[in-house]
């Protein structure tokens, strides 16, 4: 999806992730997925310096073993993770992201810019077989006549 460079663009964005993460199963990543998906969209639309009119993209990709969140803009500008002062305001996404996502990088995309993407590892949790019956008192039963 695409969207301005307006603050109010990123309430949206979560918003369609999270349809998306219900959609796939991945509910599970959602305080995470979303949070860092907030960091990623508020950075480009902040600090990416680019002409007038052009837009930032997201995509939101369900993998075999997780998810992958991509934002795209057209500023060469990579960004880097520093440790904030403990006084400033600002200056805490990238930790943020690095501490919530299982993996997250820059990569060059195809025409200008760049894309900073995280990931996530799921494996969703299997179904817990049902106990086996007990006998008050006694041990678990096996099921079997005796």
């Amino acid at each position: 999806m695409r969207w301005s460079r307006h603050p109010s663009c990123v309430g949206l964005a979560r918003l369609e992730l999270r349809k998306a993460l219900v959609g796939w199963g991945l509910a599970a990543l959602e305080d995470s997925a979303v949070l860092v998906l907030s960091e990623l969209l508020t950075n480009a639309g902040r600090h990416a310096r680019v002409s007038p009119g052009r837009e930032i993209e997201t995509r939101y990709v369900a993998e075999s073993a997780g998810l992958r969140i991509e934002v795209h803009d057209a500023s060469s500008d990579k960004p880097e993770q520093r440790m904030p002062d403990l006084d400033a305001c600002d200056g805490r996404g990238l930790v943020l992201v690095a501490a919530l996502a299982d993996r997250w990088g820059v990569s060059d995309r195809n025409g200008p810019g760049k894309v900073v993407w995280a990931e996530w590892s799921y494996v969703p949790p299997h179904p817990v077989p049902p106990a086996a019956p007990t006998t008050p008192g006694g041990p678990p039963s096996s099921g079997a006549a005796q």
